[in-house]
């Protein structure tokens, strides 16, 4: 049985359109690229989740999301030894380009990030690696056409199979 969890994560898009990514290697999914983000305290909406995931990984403090939503997705990976099904509201926000901030070490390594760097997205779209959510080169050449999708885009549940499809 699979506990349920909400979460938020957050695109950083930089003036070219680039995009803030992690390296997690995960026990049951294995080798991934995810946005910023994670689960929310009790109480704690998903946007004010996005804001402190964002500080508490990169060390930003400066980053402002507006609340503009870019899509919503359910997948299951275990976390901590325990099987989760995640629900994720997956935001929007401009920053510049730059690395992260701090000594993040200690927490990177334990939440399983392996790395970061910044996606183009020529890069993101002819990856061949896993990315979380999936869609996601799909999904910010919308933004970055349209400048922010008009209503966000539910993924629905995702099976682990077809993650980075």
């Amino acid at each position: 049985m699979r506990i349920p969890r909400r979460a938020a994560r957050v695109a950083v898009l930089d003036p070219t359109g680039s995009v803030f990514m992690f390296r997690y290697d995960n026990e049951e999914v294995g080798v991934h690229w995810a946005l910023p983000g994670g689960g929310l305290d009790p109480g704690e909406s998903p946007l004010r989740a996005a804001g402190r995931e964002v500080r508490e990984e990169t060390g930003w403090t400066d980053i402002e999301i507006d609340g503009t939503l870019l899509c919503l997705w359910e997948h299951d990976f275990t976390r901590a030894g325990v099987p989760v099904r995640q629900h994720e509201h997956v935001f929007l926000a401009r920053g510049p380009r730059r690395d992260p901030a701090g000594d993040l070490a200690a927490a990177h390594a334990a939440d399983g990030i392996l790395r970061w760097r910044w996606w183009s997205p020529e890069e993101l779209s002819a990856g061949t690696e896993p990315l979380w959510p999936p869609r996601l080169p799909e999904l910010l050449a919308d933004v970055r056409g349209n400048g922010a999708p008009a209503v966000p885009v539910d993924l629905g549940y995702v099976g682990n199979e077809t993650v980075g499809e």
